[in-house]
């Protein structure tokens, strides 16, 4: 989700794949790691230059005035009232759209642990 460019859409977004066949939703709030800010920014240049200031403004209001944040617990959705702001969007849309709560619970029956004695490196001991 691109904040001041695609959260508006979310409830859209939302409906359409409940009728595509989706049967829950999530979202990842936008950062910018490194090269990526670069490469965005200009992105924006070129297709939305009338609201390349907004956008990068308004995910620098997200991540503690700079465009990546990778802190734990943060860095997905970002902290402050646009975040909030997006939280309850998107659990409106999602109530409104039939899938509120519904979550697909990991499930571990396809994998198998590997049989016989585990592979060794096969690497010198060290201090010989």
């Amino acid at each position: 989700m691109v904040p001041g460019l695609t959260d508006h859409e979310m409830p859209n977004i939302i409906n359409a794949a409940v009728k595509a066949g989706a049967r829950f939703a999530g979202y990842v709030t936008l950062r910018l790691p490194y090269a990526v800010a670069p490469l965005f920014e200009q992105w924006l240049g070129r297709h939305f230059p009338e609201r390349k200031d907004k956008v990068l403004n308004r995910i620098r209001n997200l991540r503690d005035g700079k465009l990546n944040n990778a802190e734990f617990g943060s860095r997905m959705r970002g902290e402050g009232i646009f975040a909030e702001q997006i939280e309850q969007m998107f659990q409106v849309a999602r109530r409104r759209a039939g899938i509120e709560g519904n979550h697909t619970g990991l499930s571990v029956k396809s994998f198998r642990r590997p049989g016989g004695a585990q592979m060794e490196l096969g690497l010198a001991p060290t201090g010989e």
